[in-house]
């Protein structure tokens, strides 16, 4: 069973996120006390909000709480990477892509949603017992996630690591947003359930692209130990032929790694949870 990452201590607000606080607080000293200021602070505000929000539509950002972009040093320096696989599991693709995982003797991460777990448990039964890991993507990957405030982001997430444990017998330690958007509130509720935030190094947007190649060139360019590396085993794009792009895809990444050396580890063991 995985351990929970290390708490250190109670939850503090990022930087930014108190300096944000400090900037309401000066922009609204200035509308009181400073005569016909009270646009500019309006404006000053607003800019804030603004900054705020594109924090949170931008995935790998870090200014909204800790976010685990590359694999530490230590993995990176063993020739690690990790492979991380979300939305499934889908009974028409993962298993094909378990077999090609096998043919390799590499390992990912299968950021699943836990609704599609409890719906296929013998198949998310296998992925852990192949030696793969499985990981919270919420319980129904609700289009709406990111505009969730504490109490809907509890519900969502603890509900998705109950679900999740009852099939698997392991309880989550990383967790990834839905397309990774969040907004200030997702961290201090992470920081509660033994949660890290997870996003990824590079992705090959193959939920809409039905390219192999196109997709295969995004994750491999400037490939180097330590990425983190997002396909989908769920909502996958379908190419000309017909086929999920990942089962195209996947055996090209896999003899990738293996010329440049390189071993494919599951997060919790990558960073040390396991």
């Amino acid at each position: 069973m995985s351990s929970s990452p290390p708490v250190a201590g109670p939850w503090r607000w990022p930087v930014f996120m108190r300096a944000s606080a400090g900037w309401h607080l000066l922009a609204l000293a200035a509308a009181l006390f400073v005569p016909g200021a009270w646009p500019w602070a309006l404006a000053a505000v607003a800019l804030n909000h603004a900054l705020i929000t594109a924090a949170g539509l931008t995935p790998r950002s870090r200014l909204l709480g800790a976010n685990i972009t590359r694999l530490p040093e230590a993995a990176a320096a063993r020739r690690e990477v990790a492979i991380t696989i979300d939305d499934g599991p889908d009974p028409a693709v993962t298993p094909q892509v378990l077999d090609l995982l096998d043919t390799y003797g590499q390992r990912a991460t299968f950021f699943c949603i836990a609704e599609r777990v409890q719906a296929y448990p013998a198949l998310a039964r296998e992925i852990v017992a192949r030696g793969h890991s499985i990981q919270n993507h919420t319980a129904r990957h609700r289009h709406d996630f990111s505009l969730l405030g504490p109490r809907g982001f509890r519900a969502e997430i603890e509900r998705a690591q109950q679900m999740l444990q009852a099939v698997t017998g392991e309880r989550p330690v990383c967790f990834r947003a839905p397309a990774g958007l969040r907004n200030p509130f997702l961290a201090p509720v992470l920081h509660r359930l033994g949660l890290v935030l997870v996003s990824w190094t590079r992705r090959g947007f193959d939920t809409r692209e039905r390219d192999a190649d196109i997709v295969l060139a995004r994750l491999t360019r400037d490939l180097k130990a330590g990425d983190i590396l997002l396909l989908h085993d769920g909502h996958a794009a379908r190419t000309v032929a017909g086929r999920p792009v990942i089962l195209d895809v996947l055996p090209l990444l896999l003899e990738r790694l293996r010329a440049d050396r390189l071993r494919a580890v599951t997060l919790p063991q990558a960073l040390n949870f396991a």
